[in-house]
């Protein structure tokens, strides 16, 4: 089945790869240190040495991506994945890695803390097309909530992703909305209960024999 899809594969690997490219061209302006962590407040609190984050952090997500849709397609059930479903896996990771470096090059640059306003904007459409999705992804091992409740049931399953659905959907737009207005950091805590939700109620619902 995977050779159905080699070819996405490599471009995804391609694109994850770009901010590589990217640090090369701008290596003789980028300063010896660079940004690669913020806290809470948007601060940075981490930094590399240029050629870590240059060459090392897109390795890195590479590996990632190998390793999430290799075992996407490891999974038992991986007839039950849709294909709209296999391309959220196949992009996700390289989304990331655009994300993340113009983010790093361009504050190390001496540009303002795009982050604040991108990285919540993007968690926000994640959340929003993640859960449109939900809701029609079928049982598997190895996207969605896999919990032994759901498991177990298939209409546990699909009563738990539909109610996780509806949940991720509104918190996306919801995150959109207050990074806009400067409320992200609340987000942040939601966040969890959003996860924690589809769980007590998977389990409410086996308790009740579904």
């Amino acid at each position: 089945m995977i050779k159905k899809y080699l070819k996405a594969l490599i471009i995804a690997s391609i694109v994850i790869l770009i901010p590589m490219a990217v640090g090369l061209f701008l290596w003789d302006k980028l300063p010896e240190k660079l940004p690669i962590h913020w806290d809470s407040s948007w601060n940075v609190d981490g930094w590399s040495k240029k050629s870590f984050a240059v060459f090392v952090l897109p390795l890195i997500l590479l590996a990632v991506e190998w390793l999430c849709v290799l075992g996407t397609f490891a999974d038992p059930k991986r007839s039950n994945h849709s294909e709209k479903v296999l391309k959220i896996v196949f992009w996700i990771i390289p989304a990331i890695s655009l994300l993340s470096s113009s983010v790093m090059y361009f504050v190390a640059l001496g540009g303002d803390n795009i982050g604040e306003l991108l990285v919540p904007v993007f968690m926000g459409l994640l959340f929003v097309i993640i859960g449109n999705y939900l809701p029609k992804c079928r049982q598997n091992y190895t996207i969605g909530i896999k919990i032994p409740w759901t498991l177990d049931s298939e209409e546990n399953w699909n009563r738990t992703h539909r109610l996780a659905g509806k949940l991720w959907t509104a918190f996306g737009f919801a995150i959109i909305i207050l990074s806009l207005i400067g409320y992200f950091q609340f987000i942040l805590y939601t966040a969890i209960l959003m996860c924690l939700i589809p769980i007590i109620y998977s389990y409410i619902l086996y308790r009740k024999g579904v």
